[in-house]
């Protein structure tokens, strides 16, 4: 991933970190505000990456924390410290006891929207094994931004809250033959197979089935197990849904992330 500029003001932009196992961090702008969603790597890591995108962690306005594990959080605390950043978590995600002393930490509720500056954000309560996971909807420049990692399964509650996005990044965490032949014992496959784990690709397919397609610009497939996924096969699963067109799905990495994407 080329280093790049910041995006223009005025336009709704994503990109990604990197995401994956070894590390999930998405950043969102409108150009004015800069917010990073979840930091799981090291604080010299992400300062990297930041850099690569052409940031800064000082321009940062905010962290949001979706939930506790290492691979979400990990980077979130070193990184708040060193350029006082504020957080935004849940109750239940502090009492976690992960994040360490931040300098400024913000309480959210589920389904209680709030502003930072130029974004209105809506964290969405999801299923999956953590003591208080959310995840997030964005609304700036007229247009809105799912962000949906880590949940076990489609609910009825996700689907109608994450309808009406312009662009999504959504989990494609495993294709569930490569996990069932997979290296994973067989608790780590169930916990990940679970109602409270992480979506298979066909899951994936169906929620995208239920939130409708006609008004999303992007579709970004995250969050890929290095062990029981490949992203072709990611996107075989959801190619269908687009009557075999693919120019609107894209793969954040692990390694190299996902540079700018700016919603139009």
């Amino acid at each position: 991933m080329a280093e790049a500029s910041l995006p223009e003001a005025g336009r709704l932009s994503f990109a990604s970190l990197g995401s994956g196992s070894k590390g999930n961090a998405t950043l969102v702008s409108d150009g004015e505000t800069r917010l990073l969603i979840d930091c799981g790597f090291t604080m010299r890591e992400a300062e990297r990456r930041l850099a690569v995108l052409g940031l800064h962690p000082g321009q940062l306005d905010a962290i949001l924390v979706t939930h506790e594990h290492g691979d979400h959080i990990g980077g979130v605390g070193p990184l708040a410290r060193r350029h006082d950043i504020p957080v935004y978590l849940t109750p239940g995600t502090w009492r976690a006891g992960r994040l360490g002393r931040v300098p400024r930490h913000h309480w959210i509720t589920p389904q209680a929207r709030f502003v930072i500056k130029g974004l209105e954000i809506e964290p969405v309560t999801v299923p999956h094994d953590a003591r208080e996971p959310v995840q997030f909807c964005l609304s700036g420049a007229g247009r809105r931004l799912g962000v949906l990692t880590d949940l076990g399964h489609p609910s009825a509650h996700v689907v109608e809250a994450f309808r009406g996005c312009d662009a999504l990044i959504l989990e494609c965490n495993h294709d569930r033959r490569l996990l069932a032949e997979g290296p994973y014992p067989p608790r780590l496959k169930r916990r990940v197979g679970g109602d409270w784990g992480h979506l298979a690709n066909v899951q994936a397919a169906r929620l995208l089935q239920g939130l409708g397609l006609d008004r999303l610009q992007r579709i970004i497939c995250s969050h890929l197990s290095e062990h029981n996924n490949r992203p072709e096969l990611a996107l075989e699963a959801l190619v269908p849904l687009l009557d075999g067109d693919d120019s609107r799905l894209m793969v954040a990495a692990q390694d190299e992330g996902l540079g700018w994407q700016t919603i139009a």
